[in-house]
């Protein structure tokens, strides 16, 4: 049969009943150059847009909402669609002044890496289906594992994210502990959900889940820690873990991983550090600094679409003794039996919750060949400098308040005249008031937090396209907008 030479309705599309959903090459290059210049063109575009662009479900539904189609219709203009009327209605994490939440922005040899991969439709569960990709994440596993500082018998795996590398941590954890009775986990108050969600799954009670109090810089306080173990192990309470923040998601805190390294190992209980955000400021000496002590933890989840700019999905766990992870995870399959292949060939599938799983080492390793390291090492500081050029901004502005001094790359502030004497109810008026300013009338996007029960203003700069100029111009809105709620008596 001949295949079609131009896009048409159905064009590229063969009839045989056999083979009803392949394409013609030509076609496939065609559609694939087609996305790639959409995508290019968005890229180049979006500094000129806003960071955030959203519908009501209503419209949504009104444009999207149908039945799937019985015939099909012209490719591109199914790509057309997809790139023009539905992509584009979301928060662009990867747009310049998207500071809020955690941010970041892809290098494109990372969202070629996933093309790629889906291409070639690996199954990375087995050594036996994904041998070459199954190499290539144990070496992107070793590359993390040197920047983080850990020994030679760690090893771990490639996540979707942080929430289940935490999963896949806290059953290691229940498992090493012997998988008592009462299993309680502690963390700090501002320690985030994933860890609670985690804790839950794996089957600890919401009464067994213990916040405990931080410092005035939201670091976990180690005297509360150590009384409030106590009083729980007096009780019958069995201490399974302790969790640490190395960047906590509202202010970039950096828990005393030290001290917590000191106590856990005395204690005998496993110390688990969420790094999703923070992780990967290892890879920079100042980094190193901050997170010293974080070598010393019996598990480490980073994310890389976080700091180390790739795309969905990239997160990572790394266990102290890779042992831990098999010893809760290997299970053995009559189907699967032909896919042992001995301690030298490992299945990923052994070492968390997945067995289907994609390619995600590809995307890392692909950015680090082509740019190399010394290009991610200048854009992670980038996003430490602009921060701390932020808290100088706001300390010198009159009307503005630090709420806590820059912590990696997240700032927290509001707008907090010190002549005015404003109570904590107007205040957060005129800040939810600057932040909506902010939201509708400026191309930036920021978030709020709530600290010590104040509401803050928060901007999180880890985007290696962010300029100092995006930073500042976004806080003097916020400060024009602040100046008006406040002539206002808001």
């Amino acid at each position: 049969m001949e295949q079609p030479t131009a896009i048409e309705p159905g064009a590229g599309v063969r009839s045989e009943v056999c083979d009803s959903l392949r394409m013609a090459p030509e076609i496939m290059l065609d559609l694939a150059r087609k996305a790639a210049e959409l995508i290019v063109e968005r890229i180049e575009q979006l500094p000129e847009e806003n960071a955030w662009e959203g519908e009501f479900r209503q419209e949504l539904i009104d444009q999207l909402a149908e039945a799937p189609p019985e015939e099909g219709r012209p490719p591109e203009e199914v790509i057309e669609q997809a790139a023009r009327d539905i992509l584009p209605v979301a928060a662009r994490n990867d747009h310049p002044r998207f500071f809020g939440f955690i941010p970041s922005s892809p290098t494109w040899p990372g969202v070629l890496a996933d093309f790629m991969a889906a291409g070639h439709q690996v199954n990375q569960c087995t050594w036996l289906t994904s041998s070459g990709p199954s190499q290539l994440e144990l070496v992107v596993i070793d590359w993390i594992r040197r920047w983080l500082g850990y020994p030679e018998s760690a090893g771990g795996l490639l996540t979707s994210g942080g929430s289940a590398a935490s999963l896949d941590a806290f059953v290691a954890a229940r498992e090493a502990a012997g998988d008592p009775d009462r299993a309680t986990v502690y963390m700090s108050d501002q320690s985030h959900s994933a860890q609670v969600r985690a804790a839950r799954i794996i089957g600890v009670r919401a009464e067994c889940i213990r916040k405990v109090a931080c410092d005035g810089r939201y670091r976990l306080d180690m005297e509360a820690l150590a009384r409030t173990v106590a009083v729980d192990r007096a009780s019958g309470f069995n201490p399974i873990a302790v969790c640490a923040n190395a960047g906590a998601g509202s202010t970039g805190a950096i828990d005393p991983l030290e001290e917590m390294a000191n106590y856990c190992e005395a204690e005998g209980i496993w110390l688990h550090v969420d790094a999703a955000y923070g992780g990967f400021a290892a890879v920079t000496e100042r980094g190193k600094e901050l997170l010293r002590g974080i070598e010393r933890a019996d598990s480490i989840v980073v994310d890389a679409h976080k700091w180390f700019f790739q795309p969905y999905e990239a997160g990572c766990l790394l266990v102290k003794d890779v042992e831990t992870l098999k010893n809760a995870f290997a299970i053995p399959h009559d189907m699967l039996q032909d896919t042992i292949w001995g301690a030298n060939h490992p299945n990923f599938s052994d070492r968390g919750l997945q067995l289907s799983r994609s390619v995600r080492a590809l995307k890392i390793w692909m950015s680090v060949q082509t740019f190399g390291m010394a290009a991610f090492r200048r854009a992670v500081s980038k996003g430490m400098e602009l921060a701390a050029r932020a808290e100088e901004y706001v300390r010198k502005n009159p009307i503005m308040e630090i709420l806590n001094p820059a912590s990696l790359g997240i700032v927290c502030f509001r707008i907090n005249p010190a002549s005015a004497d404003l109570d904590e109810e107007v205040l957060e008026e005129i800040n939810r008031n600057v932040l909506a300013r902010v939201f509708w009338e400026e191309r930036a996007f920021m978030s709020s937090t709530r600290l010590g029960g104040r509401f803050s203003l928060r901007l999180c700069i880890v985007n290696h396209a962010t300029t100092w100029d995006d930073v500042r111009e976004t806080l003097e809105a916020a400060g024009q907008f602040g100046e008006e709620a406040l002539s206002k008596g808001k």
